[in-house]
């Protein structure tokens, strides 16, 4: 499959306020260039700077503050770069937010997984688990539950903070026997690492058709297999059929690492898919919209806890007795 790589002009202030915003609309997933990050990694980790190539560090210091994103070069690709444009033309006018031009290169997904794994490293995550990426060796000196990752294109490594709070809860709260519902599941890595923490099954969900395959490829290779672990492209705030279904199943944990307006969007029926006393995880949420989606989950959850990392937060939920 092609990529399309959509770099955005920005300044070093606007960063945050840009990718929050694109999050908003359901991107997800970053490369960030910014020269004062190079900078104050020079600093730190080269403080006899003869050593290292001036023109390298030129050019690295002279480059522009860039976001990169990366859509599937294809309808689905085309109608996210739409949204993309009106979301830009919207914020133009904020001078922190810098030019907000675009540039465009077109790479395939073997090109793209190549230059991903170099930032890509094995990551111990809460007590118990460890992050493997399928091409490097670790150690494993702590006895942890190791999930080895594919990511491909997919959102879901345990890099970013949203990932690692529903990764902590998911190892606080699985229970051996615990039946699992992953919405917006990306890489598949909370729904499969919660069968290795002894779950005895899970269904994954996410609107995105590649992130399906890259989770039951990761399911695979973790011997996760299909008799356990079930994939599914489908919305879940547009299929009527997919809220029955899991209605009346009904899980002992649900995990949403997804959006706030999505988060908000659930609200109303989510606490339906999870059993009485059976725990919901829900992230993906920037503090400053805390309130908001509290709000909305009160409505229908008893709270249980509330945690933060680096400007994210976490919420886990009882559904309220009927």
């Amino acid at each position: 499959m092609e990529w399309i790589q959509v770099s955005i002009a920005t300044a070093h202030e606007g960063i945050e306020t840009l990718t929050t915003a694109l999050e908003d609309i359901g991107i997800r997933g970053f490369e960030i260039e910014d020269s004062d990050d190079f900078s104050e990694f020079m600093q730190a980790e080269f403080p006899y700077r003869d050593y290292v190539d001036e023109e390298l560090i030129r050019e690295k210091e002279a480059a522009p503050v860039k976001v990169k994103i990366y859509v599937s070069a294809n309808d689905a690709g085309n109608e996210q770069l739409i949204s993309v444009r009106e979301l830009l033309n919207s914020l133009k006018g904020n001078e922190a937010l810098g030019s907000l031009e675009l540039s465009f290169e077109t790479m395939n997904e073997e090109d793209w997984s190549e230059n991903w794994k170099q930032f890509f490293h094995p990551l111990k995550i809460g007590k118990r688990v460890l992050v493997r990426p399928e091409w490097e060796e670790c150690e494993n000196d702590d006895g942890r539950v190791v999930f080895t990752i594919n990511p491909g294109m997919s959102f879901g490594t345990g890099s970013h903070a949203t990932t690692q709070l529903c990764l902590e809860a998911i190892e606080e709260y699985t229970k051996d026997g615990d039946t699992v519902l992953d919405l917006g599941c990306g890489s598949g890595i909370l729904s499969i690492t919660a069968c290795l923490l002894g779950a005895k099954s899970a269904v994954a969900v996410d609107i995105d058709k590649n992130a399906v395959d890259i989770a039951v490829r990761n399911a695979e290779m973790n011997g996760v297999h299909a008799d356990v672990y079930e994939a599914m492209a489908g919305n879940i705030l547009e299929s009527a059929d997919m809220r029955e279904r899991f209605a009346t199943e009904k899980y002992d944990i649900v995990a949403a690492n997804i959006v706030a307006d999505v988060i908000i969007g659930i609200s109303p029926f989510a606490a339906d898919f999870v059993k009485q006393g059976g725990i919901f995880i829900a992230s993906g949420i920037i503090t400053e919209r805390l309130d908001e989606v509290m709000g909305d989950l009160e409505k229908s959850f008893d709270i249980i806890k509330i945690c933060d990392k680096n400007g994210w937060a976490s919420v886990i939920a009882h559904p309220k007795a009927k």
